[in-house]
């Protein structure tokens, strides 16, 4: 079915979002589009959408396995999957692991520095507002979240950078930080509940070689590296997801019209 039959819902920087085929379903279509600097930079990763599709589906299974509730649902092709649909909490939580990017320039630490714990960071989605910074008084007096959904956010971010740390360790990666959404789903009272929402891959991990210290992700693109495509496809290769013999074929696959 062509992309042009179905409804639209939402296009952000990443992804393209479709009315599903089932009520509370949504299709999220993975674009190689890629941008930076809150917009200000913007470009393609060839065959990024694809690649970006099959981990976030990888880590969204793995993720489910330990008690993490998400809105995956199932792949539907090499750059598409089916979500529920939710309402999304406007706020990006970031879990940070070492020192790197804004945070290391923020507050003068050398980039590379692990942090003596991890910590937890949230901005209010808002292009416009340039993704502010907001403390949980914010969060409480601008009624974005209660305490409850708070604490509930805060401990899944928690679980999930411990799991991570410890899948990306076992295939030679260092997870220095990531940005995840959470978003609500209610039952039939009307109670609402929180589950992690959007995706999770190299546009919004960092992600360096544990012996070599080379950068993974989305910075190569960000800082003019070079070597983008071959950053994300060797995050695919470790985690298995795409075998290596088939990267080249599936790069240039596109979603049947």
């Amino acid at each position: 079915m062509s992309s042009n039959k179905r409804t639209p819902i939402y296009e952000g920087k990443a992804k393209q979002i479709f009315e599903g085929p089932e009520p509370g379903t949504l299709i999220a279509h993975f674009k190689d589009d890629a941008t930076a600097f809150n917009n200000q930079k913007k470009g393609q990763i060839r065959g990024k959408g694809v690649i970006n599709n099959k981990i976030s589906e990888y880590l969204m299974l793995r993720l489910s396995e330990i008690g993490i509730p998400n809105h995956f649902i199932r792949t539907l092709n090499m750059r598409e999957q089916l979500i529920r649909a939710v309402e999304i909490v406007p706020l990006e939580v970031i879990v940070r692991n070492v020192a790197a990017g804004s945070f290391a320039k923020r507050f003068g630490v050398p980039e590379g520095s692990a942090l003596r714990m991890p910590i937890v960071e949230f901005c209010l989605k808002n292009d416009e507002l340039g993704d502010p910074f907001v403390t949980e008084d914010h969060i409480f007096s601008f009624d974005i979240a209660d305490p409850m959904e708070v604490d509930d956010i805060r401990l899944m971010s928690m679980r999930i950078n411990d799991f991570m740390n410890g899948l990306f360790r076992g295939v030679g990666l260092r997870l220095i930080d990531f940005k995840i959404e959470f978003g609500r789903i209610y039952d039939e009272e009307g109670r609402s509940k929180i589950i992690l929402a959007d995706e999770i891959s190299p546009d919004s991990c960092r992600l360096w070689d544990v012996t070599t210290g080379e950068k993974l992700d989305k910075d190569r693109f960000r800082q003019d590296m070079g070597g983008v495509e071959e950053a994300y496809q060797e995050v695919a290769k470790r985690l298995g997801v795409l075998p290596s013999a088939h990267i080249a074929e599936l790069d240039d696959k596109r979603v049947e019209s």
